[in-house]
């Protein structure tokens, strides 16, 4: 029994392959994403009943809730869906062109560099707009990616050397955000530090309308290339033997994985491992077919930072916490479960 489908254009110059299985899948998490959204809305230090969430969404709720619902948690919990989904398909494509399970971008220096970035402009240029933070959170991210992939390379980019490369550059921004924050000024490295610790705390319209381009126009792109990567999963010789350009199609699934990873870190700060928890948890549930993959990963990136925030702003209210605090909670053991299972790899 064949358990893939094809989807093609009308003229035929672009197909991919889908598992059966994520037609019954993406359904079922997106009526999970809809129902913890509401739930979401509902707690807090103000309890709504879920029924006058749904009639505020549909129009014809209580004008009593409005600005806590739709200024002061909605926004937020779309702009973590937002960037869950983006950290998570940063992460499926990077395990697919690296062909390294325990690849994403907060391991392999790409936060690391849209760090350093917003932390540098936090602690020093705080005298200049805030909202330029995501801007040069994201050049932050695209020149720590140039970085490793220019010391990578060598007749062409061996996807071992680019995350050793990534690993060594990842460790000395640490040491470079740490320097920072401990010269820099009190007033201003207290921010950094809830920046990046990872929270969506205060996310306004903006910020999601502002994250939403990122994942309409870069999310298909990957879907598109789907077959281009799974070619790079069968190795370089392979795939080039099959008519792939290994070299390009590298070096633009990465810029892909730096747009998605850096736009994500810029609206929500250091949120880690999410990169690395959402695809596994995609391949378990549809296979290997990244086109199914990616909406899958996405959706299951967005539920897990959603979920964090939620807990986050709740459990220890009326205490605030970053929602990076309980991703890492769940994405370092993970991480460790994963090194031990690939011991002998």
């Amino acid at each position: 029994m064949n358990k893939h489908t094809i989807l093609r254009s009308s003229s035929d110059q672009v197909s991919f392959s889908l598992e059966k299985k994520s037609i019954i899948i993406l359904p079922t998490l997106l009526l999970v994403s809809f129902i913890l959204l509401i739930l979401g809305l509902s707690v807090g230090s103000t309890m709504i009943h879920p029924w006058t969430i749904i009639e505020q969404i549909l129009g014809s709720g209580d004008s009593d809730y409005t600005f806590i619902i739709e200024t002061l948690r909605l926004p937020r919990m779309l702009l973590a869906f937002l960037v869950g989904a983006a950290l998570a398909v940063s992460g499926l494509i990077l395990q697919g062109i690296v062909r390294n399970p325990l690849a994403s971008p907060d391991i392999i220096g790409i936060t690391g560099g849209a760090k350093v970035a917003a932390v540098l402009f936090i602690t020093y240029f705080s005298a200049v707009d805030i909202k330029w933070v995501p801007v040069v959170a994201i050049l932050g991210a695209g020149i720590a990616s140039f970085v490793i992939y220019l010391l990578a390379w060598k007749k062409g980019v061996n996807p071992i050397r680019f995350v050793l490369i990534g690993i060594g550059i990842d460790a000395g921004m640490g040491a470079l955000v740490i320097m920072m924050l401990v010269l820099g000024p009190y007033y201003s490295t207290s921010e950094a530090y809830i920046w990046l610790a990872g929270s969506v705390y205060g996310a306004n319209w903006f910020d999601v309308f502002s994250m939403l381009p990122w994942l309409l126009i870069f999310i298909p792109i990957a879907i598109l290339l789907s077959r281009r990567i799974n070619l790079q999963e069968l190795g370089d010789d392979l795939a080039t033997g099959l008519g792939s350009r290994v070299e390009l199609d590298r070096f633009i699934l990465v810029s892909i994985s730096v747009a998605l990873a850096g736009s994500a870190v810029a609206f929500a700060g250091g949120i880690g491992f999410i990169g690395l928890i959402a695809p596994h948890i995609a391949r378990k549930l549809v296979g290997r077919s990244f086109a199914s993959l990616v909406s899958v990963a996405a959706i299951i990136g967005g539920l897990i930072v959603m979920s964090a925030d939620v807990v986050a702003r709740t459990v220890f209210l009326p205490l605030d916490l970053p929602a990076g605090v309980f991703v890492s909670g769940i994405g370092a053991p993970f991480f460790i479960f994963l090194l031990y299972q690939n011991r002998n790899v």
